[in-house]
């Protein structure tokens, strides 16, 4: 434990080190460098920064001990993540980048549907940043408290809630100092970890395994590798990946790519990694069923990932391989706290407290501030032992997200006739029928985003066809999206 704990210092060290770096080069620079890295994000740190801010700790710790605990018929949530996420990246990535750019520039999600409707009123703009706030941070607190457990599995005697204190100083210092640009940077390497950790542990546990083990699980729980459980599950694990279009902290990674040359490559990139990660994560929850047993401590903990390559490597080894779950925990706390700052920092204090007359210097503090101050919410969210599993407050938060925005982006980039009133309802439909099929409704077995997303779409289709149709400079803004071409060279 020694020796693992030498390894996080070091890691940790690397990512306060990069957190350093880019706030002594933003000093000059305003909200778009802070908030978005003044759109000059290369396809390859674009696309692993986009994968590492969604693969939260979720992806290392409760997908393989959902898979572990329940079988097979968990597959279909990574089989639905992999489909999103391609289609997004395919479908909606270039459309979205171009669009916020003839938007007036926007670089936030909630300031983009704003300007592509060419409203004067700030309502739908301050709607977003209040569902971004409380979704993100419930989100982030999903992240802090599997980080904390991290550091308490690597540090046994430290209190649960001072190793969340330890994980939440960390991530609010790299994010704090160096805005996007460090978030993006320290993702980056954090999903390469991730990808070799995940490729690594599978790879060296199933020589460890022999039939013996698969028969053994057959024969003790015969409905584990059965792939088609129910439809509820095949339902529920597909709907996952319409999360993808509406989950603001990865399609933001859009908007900041340096071109739509770049946008093609970066989708190769990130739908590659994000497949690999998905795949061998399912394979950690099956090889971690043969190779342990079901044991109701590693199933209510989530901590297959772990007491496998503890049980496989050497400390040297294991220390690096678990910091890829610090990685995924950071990688996606960060990116949520950044998008709840910007969305509160230009969205609602900019427009509606200051008039749109602060300073960049005054923006770049604000955001700065707002990052603090949610991370304390999240941070005390997680050291509630009420709160709920690391898996639960995910898919929670993604719901939300999903539900909420991402018929909305979608309408807004592929439908002319959809307005500001259709827009508007359709979040506002999308995010109370998932909290609401959340709380009543949850017992059907159905993942709250499916008619979360169902009901979203409906709204906004039928509000937009019952109220007048979009002006001509509105339509004039969406055909200038469709074609937009830019003479810069990638």
């Amino acid at each position: 434990m020694n020796t693992e704990l030498v390894v996080f210092i070091v890691y940790l060290a690397f990512m306060i080190g990069i957190g350093l770096v880019f706030f002594f080069r933003s000093k000059g620079g305003g909200e778009k460098e802070y908030f978005l890295g003044g759109r000059k994000m290369g396809p390859w740190v674009s696309a692993l920064s986009a994968g590492a801010s969604d693969m939260s700790a979720w992806v290392l710790m409760g997908l393989p001990t959902a898979v572990y605990a329940f079988g097979l018929g968990q597959i279909w949530i990574p089989v639905g993540l992999a489909l999103g996420y391609a289609l997004s990246w395919i479908f909606e990535a270039p459309r979205l980048r171009a669009f916020s750019i003839v938007s007036d520039d926007a670089i936030t999600i909630p300031q983009y549907l704003t300007r592509r409707f060419r409203s004067k009123s700030y309502a739908l703009q301050v709607t977003c940043a209040v569902i971004f706030l409380v979704a993100y941070t419930i989100y982030a607190a999903s992240s802090i408290k599997a980080a904390g457990k991290m550091f308490q599995t690597v540090i046994p005697s430290l209190d649960p809630s001072v190793a969340m204190y330890v994980a939440a100083g960390i991530i609010i210092c790299y994010t704090f100092l160096g805005g996007f640009s460090a978030v993006c940077w320290t993702d980056f390497f954090q999903g390469l970890l991730m990808l070799g950790a995940l490729l690594i542990a599978p790879i060296f546990a199933s020589n460890m395994l022999n039939a013996e083990s698969t028969k053994a699980i057959a024969e003790e729980t015969p409905q584990f590798f059965n792939v088609f459980t129910s439809w509820q599950d095949i339902v529920s694990g597909l709907g996952w990946g319409l999360g993808y279009f509406g989950m603001p902290h990865i399609i933001i990674r859009f908007l900041s790519v340096r071109s739509q040359k770049a946008i093609r490559k970066s989708s190769i990139i990130g739908i590659s990694w994000t497949t690999l990660i998905l795949i061998f994560a399912a394979l950690v929850g099956i090889f971690g069923r043969q190779m342990l047993g079901l044991d109701p401590d590693i199933k209510k903990d989530e901590l297959v990932f772990i007491t496998m390559v503890r049980k496989i490597f050497p400390s040297v080894v294991s220390g690096i391989l678990l910091s890829a779950i610090l990685a995924a925990s950071m990688s996606t706390a960060d990116s949520q706290l950044l998008s709840a700052a910007s969305a509160f920092s230009s969205d609602v204090y900019k427009p509606l407290v200051r008039g749109n007359k602060s300073s960049d210097r005054e923006m770049l503090w604000t955001g700065r501030m707002v990052v603090l101050i949610i991370a304390v919410v999240a941070l005390v969210i997680a050291s509630n032992p009420n709160a709920g599993s690391i898996m639960s407050l995910v898919s929670n938060a993604w719901g939300v997200f999903g539900a909420a925005f991402g018929p909305v982006i979608l309408l807004s980039l592929f439908w002319k006739r959809l307005n500001f009133a259709g827009a508007m309802a359709g979040i506002i439909a999308g995010a109370a029928a998932d909290i609401l099929w959340l709380i009543f409704l949850a017992g059907t077995g159905v993942y709250e985003i499916v008619p979360g997303f169902l009901c979203s779409l409906v709204a906004s289709v039928v509000v937009s066809g019952c109220t007048a149709a979009p002006s001509a400079e509105v339509v004039e803004l969406f055909e200038k999206g469709v074609s937009y071409r830019e003479t810069e060279i990638d």
